[in-house]
């Protein structure tokens, strides 16, 4: 028998910004998750988070119940679903950090020179110096005491190579950030063919018939995390930033539209850099 469970982590500021953005106000970092799949003694990590911080609190949190870590799995490549796992697997130190062979290269890239110096800037102080990267895991599938949990490549989502792990047993499916929940979804630099493709990710994602989707990126306030609200409203996210990209002129447009549309979602900044990359 088996159960999973969500660690959530609020909205965080950071020193990014971008030309839309109102100065006068901090930007703020999405709220993120790490969910635990546990059976009686083991438990599975999937995805952790961006800062030491964070880090600290989810060891806590994995350690309140009780049970051993015995892997770490990440969903894609960007930064913050593992660099703060250093906290984790050094309190877990026989734990393995793995993800498919084809998000390593997008992981590597992230501890690139370049790369961690813009995540200093937006950070300053609070992320690991060597953020380790996971491996290629052998094989499609992660064990917990007995039970198959199934890693799935389903494609473009915010990063081209996403995966998401499909748990047959509790008709869940943990999406990383191919599904998005009550929080504007991060097409920075998507285009078309792009949004299509993430469409197709998420109807993926539906093929599987799960009941439970636990997203990257969750509102505090999100009402649940019933699948196919959550799938339904991505796919229309994804749908109407992309007509509205289409149809308008500037990304103070792009931005009035999608807010008219769309006025409670979490993370503006998130909206306001998509719409700087779309257009003037």
């Amino acid at each position: 028998m088996i159960g999973l469970r969500v660690f959530l982590s609020p909205y965080k500021p950071f020193n990014g910004a971008t030309r839309s953005w109102d100065p006068s106000t901090r930007a703020t970092w999405p709220a993120s998750t790490a969910t635990l799949i546990e059976g009686e003694s083991d438990a599975i990590l999937v995805d952790g988070l961006m800062t030491l911080a964070e880090g600290n609190e989810l060891l806590a949190w994995i350690r309140q119940s009780g049970k051993r870590l015995s892997t770490v799995y990440v969903t894609h490549g960007h930064a913050d679903h593992f660099f703060g796992l250093g906290p984790v697997l050094t309190g877990f130190p026989d734990a393995q950090l793995v993800t498919l062979a084809d998000v390593v290269p997008t992981a590597a890239d992230q501890i690139d020179a370049k790369r961690m110096a813009v995540w200093n800037s937006y950070f300053p102080g609070q992320i690991s110096e060597h953020p380790q990267v996971p491996v290629a895991l052998a094989g499609a599938e992660l064990q917990l005491e007995g039970q198959s949990l199934k890693c799935l490549a389903v494609g473009q989502s915010d990063v081209e190579h996403s995966t998401v792990v499909h748990v047959p047993e509790l008709d869940a499916v943990v999406a990383g950030d191919v599904a998005y929940n009550g929080i504007h979804m991060w097409l920075a630099g998507s285009d078309p063919a792009k949004r299509a493709a993430w469409i197709e990710s998420l109807n993926a994602i539906e093929g599987l018939h799960p009941v439970t989707v636990i997203v990257g990126h969750k509102d505090p306030a999100a009402p649940d995390d019933d699948a196919t609200r959550i799938l339904d409203e991505s796919r229309q996210y994804v749908s109407d930033f992309d007509a509205i990209v289409e149809a308008s002129d500037s990304a103070a447009e792009i931005i009035a539209k999608m807010l008219a549309k769309y006025p409670d979602r979490g993370n503006l900044y998130t909206l306001t850099y998509a719409a700087d990359t779309q257009r003037p």
